[in-house]
């Protein structure tokens, strides 16, 4: 039976909550914005139109309106709960709740579906950290294990973040790194070791790095990224994974460990290019290695960056057909950091080749300003593809576009006039703004003189303190107010922030 539905809106919404509510009944209020309307006030304007218990199987609220749906469910009788905050996610609402979707009376919907999909990441998640489901994959030949970690086929792929230049940044900072990276959704840390240059003291520090990691709840692998024969001699006894064996040490370094084997030849500068020649050499070097003793083997046919990238992934795509039950890895960073374009579309890309062609294991690394956040994208992409396809999930990746464009129309009023700046009164208090260690900063000066500073999250806290303690005009605090909305801007995309400078080029 098909429930009778009672759409609540203002008069602003009314034409789109029409548009997108079809099949509902939809109640104007006499208030403009939507966001304005109260529980109570929703209560008074029902009551006065004679809305009852029977009318109506259930009335939807707008998602923007604060307190909770239950006091008019009390007062009227009819469960109420509370919709979408934009009228153009109506459909999905209204699907889901026909297919059993429970809504909330206090929650906007579209925070609910994306509560419950992450839920049901973390269900498939648990799924695969189950004692019993372990032990079953790893008597598989396409599963490994990684020190505690399960890797393969039967598991979500896994990341490594990798610390590069470790021995340089010294054993506070490279724990620093990993705990970011660990905190960003890193299943491996990957120590990466100085090209050229032997660090054998260093490798002796790798056992109090897992230590202080452990402290912190992280009991989690250790790879170690050299091709220095004599550093992975050395760490043979302190990580889990080494990366990278290929046709020059192979001979030098047979461990039980897990090891990732590349197709090059370090030693005499040799890297097959073609395809076919690479999966041809990177089989045969696996061949020798097993026949040498190693006992767990993850080939890397090596992701190479643009103008180099599809040879690489068709390298990678050959290889698979040829051996399907080889646990892979690759080294996504590379692509990212050679790259001058945003990163999180890049990942999500990425994640998605790596999933079709089942690589198990992903490299990165956020080295340079443009791939910060590089880890969070990955394991946010990797997410999304634990499903059939990376769309409509109640999550996604888009950080700077939106998956629909606003459909609002406004009128203007019958007298419109021309914006125009007027001179600017110089005052005798101004202030710096600046962002560090997540939060916002602001120091007020006299001349030259810093005479308070005020630290903060949100820009409304911010611009009522100033006011308690500073009298200033109108157009000045409203300077105040969009520079502070920039630099919180700047913080949640990991960007810098320089006071009166634009955070995005005029590319568009």
């Amino acid at each position: 039976m098909e429930l009778k539905i009672l759409l609540v809106t203002g008069r602003l919404a009314e034409p789109l909550v029409r548009k997108y509510g079809k099949g509902c009944d939809v109640f104007v209020t006499p208030m403009s914005v939507a966001a304005f309307l109260t529980p109570e006030l929703i209560v008074h304007y029902l009551k006065r139109a004679g809305i009852k218990r029977g009318n109506y199987d259930l009335i939807l609220i707008p998602g923007l309106v604060r307190g909770s749906a239950q006091v008019i469910e009390d007062e009227l009788g009819v469960p109420t709960f509370k919709g979408p905050r934009n009228a153009m996610d109506l459909p999905q609402t209204l699907k889901a709740l026909r297919e059993g979707f429970k809504l909330s009376k206090e929650k906007p919907a579209d925070d609910l579906f994306s509560v419950d999909a992450l839920k049901r990441v973390e269900n498939i998640r648990n799924r695969t950290r189950n004692k019993r489901y372990i032990e079953k994959a790893l008597k598989k030949p396409w599963n490994v294990l990684i020190g505690n970690l399960p890797a393969g086929r039967d598991f979500p792929a896994r990341i490594l973040g990798e610390v590069v230049d470790a021995p340089r940044l010294g054993v506070e900072k490279t724990v620093e790194k990993a705990l970011y990276y660990l905190r960003e959704g890193a299943d491996i840390i990957d120590i990466g070791m100085v090209a050229g240059k032997t660090n054998l003291d260093f490798i002796e520090e790798i056992p109090e790095i897992r230590e202080q990691l452990m402290e912190k709840g992280f009991e989690v692998p250790i790879s170690f990224d050299s091709l220095n024969t004599a550093e992975i001699e050395r760490a043979l006894d302190y990580a889990d994974l080494f990366l990278s064996v290929d046709a020059g040490n192979v001979e030098e370094l047979v461990t039980e460990k897990p090891v990732v084997l590349i197709p090059t030849n370090q030693k005499a500068g040799f890297f097959p290019t073609k395809p076919s020649e690479r999966i041809e050499f990177l089989e045969g070097l696996k061949e020798r290695a097993l026949e040498l003793g190693y006992k767990t083997v993850i080939p890397d046919l090596i992701l190479e960056h643009v103008p180099h990238l599809a040879r690489s992934i068709t390298a990678f795509q050959l290889y698979r057909e040829r051996n399907p039950d080889d646990v892979l890895l690759a080294g996504v960073g590379n692509v990212v950091e050679l790259y001058d374009a945003d990163s999180v579309g890049m990942n999500a890309l990425l994640a998605g080749i790596a999933r079709e062609l089942s690589i198990n294991l992903l490299l990165t690394t956020e080295t340079s300003a443009k791939a910060r956040g590089s880890v969070r994208e990955l394991k946010r992409a990797l997410d999304m593809n634990l499903f059939d396809m990376p769309k409509d999930l109640g999550f996604d990746l888009l950080i700077l576009k939106e998956k629909r464009a606003n459909d609002w129309e406004f009128e203007p009023a019958q007298k419109i006039v021309e914006a125009e700046e007027r001179p600017v009164r110089l005052e005798p208090v101004y202030f710096r703004i600046w962002v560090e260690g997540g939060r916002i900063w602001v120091n007020a000066h006299r001349g030259t003189e810093a005479i308070l500073t005020i630290v903060g999250d949100e820009p409304n806290a911010i611009i009522d303190t100033i006011l308690e303690h500073f009298e200033i005009s109108s157009r000045h605090a409203f300077y105040l107010g969009k520079e502070l909305e920039r630099a919180k801007t700047a913080l949640k995309i990991r960007r810098s922030y320089v006071q009166e400078v634009e955070l995005f080029p005029d590319f568009y």
